[in-house]
């Protein structure tokens, strides 16, 4: 029975669809001015993992992931750049796209972009207006009237008196209160713009959610996640905007992932302390970033070094060994009646524990190495690729990319080896010896045996 830390609720929850056998499911992405950080990955591979495990539980999951698309930080970008909003946008998705596949992510069910929801935008605000839940100020914005709404603060669980207006949502005189949030922008010279019942203008950031949510799920559905620091304002102008429209619940489950720290640090472009993505890839194989961010619980902070990334990749390459010296015979289907398939599906029922999951992975691997089970391996590819990993050719893993510029590449490995073969058919062991040393300082461990030399990386 699988049950999930519902933030809403404050309390972990046995998880039941509205509808049986079929999850809803809506995730914030990525306003896509920059390329993703680790950070970013953080949050979309936790999602991924969720419905992975919804996918293997037997439901139906209708996965809906946003890109943002028009915001104040994308125009600013582009201004800075000299290029339109649209080409920046287009090149930072093709660029998150490269960097997500690489981190073996799955493609949403839907990915919606905001700028093709703007009418839909329209006509929530348009509802919330006849309800008396939002207003159009004298500078032709149009903002959500927050005291209007009974249950704003619901989600963060702040009293009105205590919250502040959000980060990206300044306090202006047209106001009627602090705390109301822009729903609508009034056009400015050189800015993406469109027609709407209050003039030319363009959307505020939390509308747009609320928007393509009800669009891809309907208007009352299952689960909505994003990372923590999303919980407010922006989840919680989110309820506030579909609940106030439409009278009814909006989303039965919110789940928040935490963030990565770097120096007990919140890793965050704003703060300039945040590695891209594609930094890290420079350094360390794409599946290694997923399992160095799955070892850690979606709810639990992850601290960010180098060290801790090279403990993941060393923790990676154990489990690709046993199933390089016991290659499975086929994918047959997990055994979940066995004593290792009830752990890791008790840990992943537990809101979707992958540490737990993890460690039995650990185990099952030291079995296979112990047994030489091929059905076991089985096991262990099959459990694993739950978590989006070890569906790779051991041999090709633990060869892999090089790590960084400079580094030796497969083809010169190869040349050495071939090097070293012959200086050891000449008893030239001196030569044979230098060979071994330099891929070790390399970082290219040699393994001999009867069938010849192969290799992996350190």
């Amino acid at each position: 029975m699988l049950t999930v830390y519902n933030t809403l609720a404050r309390e972990k929850q046995v998880f039941t669809p509205i509808e049986p056998g079929r999850v809803r499911m809506y995730v914030c992405g990525m306003t896509v001015y920059d390329l993703c950080h680790i950070g970013h990955a953080r949050m979309l591979t936790a999602f991924d993992v969720v419905v992975r495990w919804l996918h293997a539980s037997g439901y139906e999951v209708n996965y809906v992931r946003n890109i943002t698309d028009i915001d104040d930080k994308i125009i600013k970008r582009a201004l800075e750049a000299g290029i339109t909003p649209e080409a920046l946008t287009e090149r930072t998705i093709a660029e998150m796209r490269e960097d997500l596949a690489k981190l073996l992510l799955r493609s949403p069910t839907h990915e919606p972009r905001a700028t093709q929801h703007v009418q839909g935008m329209i006509q929530i605000v348009e509802g919330l207006i006849a309800k008396g839940r939002a207003y159009t100020a004298a500078n032709g914005d149009v903002y959500y009237a927050v005291r209007e709404f009974p249950g704003y603060g619901k989600l963060s669980g702040k009293s009105l008196d205590d919250l502040r207006a959000g980060e990206r949502v300044g306090i202006d005189p047209y106001k009627r209160d602090p705390l109301d949030f822009v729903l609508w922008k009034a056009a400015k010279p050189d800015e993406p713009q469109w027609d709407s019942p209050w003039g030319k203008g363009r959307p505020g950031w939390h509308i747009e959610c609320s928007a393509m949510s009800e669009h891809h799920l309907g208007r009352h559905f299952d689960i909505h996640g994003g990372g923590e620091d999303l919980q407010f304002p922006h989840h919680e102008n989110e309820i506030a905007q579909s609940e106030g429209c439409h009278d009814h619940n909006y989303v039965n489950y919110w789940l928040h992932n935490g963030f990565v720290r770097l120096q007990g640090e919140k890793m965050s472009k704003s703060l300039g302390n945040f590695f891209t993505i594609r930094d890290v890839l420079k350094h360390f194989d794409g599946e290694v970033i997923r399992f160095f961010l799955a070892r850690t619980h979606y709810r639990s902070p992850v601290n960010y070094s180098e060290e801790l990334m090279r403990d993941a990749k060393a923790g990676l390459d154990r489990l690709y060994t046993a199933l390089k010296l016991c290659p499975p015979v086929d994918r047959t289907p997990i055994d979940w009646e066995s004593d290792y398939g009830r752990r890791f599906k008790a840990a992943m029922d537990d809101d979707f524990g992958t540490p737990e999951a993890v460690a039995v992975l650990y185990e099952l691997a030291a079995e296979v190495n112990r047994t030489n089970d091929s059905r076991l391996a089985a096991q262990l590819q099959g459990m694993g690729g739950i978590l989006g990993l070890l569906q790779r050719d051991p041999e090709a893993y633990l060869q892999g990319s090089p790590g960084g510029e400079g580094e030796i590449s497969a083809e010169e490995v190869e040349a050495l080896i071939i090097a070293r073969t012959e200086a050891r058919k000449a008893k030239n062991f001196a030569e044979s010896d230098r060979i071994r040393e330099v891929l070790l300082q390399s970082r290219i461990l040699l393994e001999d045996g009867a069938q010849g030399s192969t290799w992996r990386r350190q």
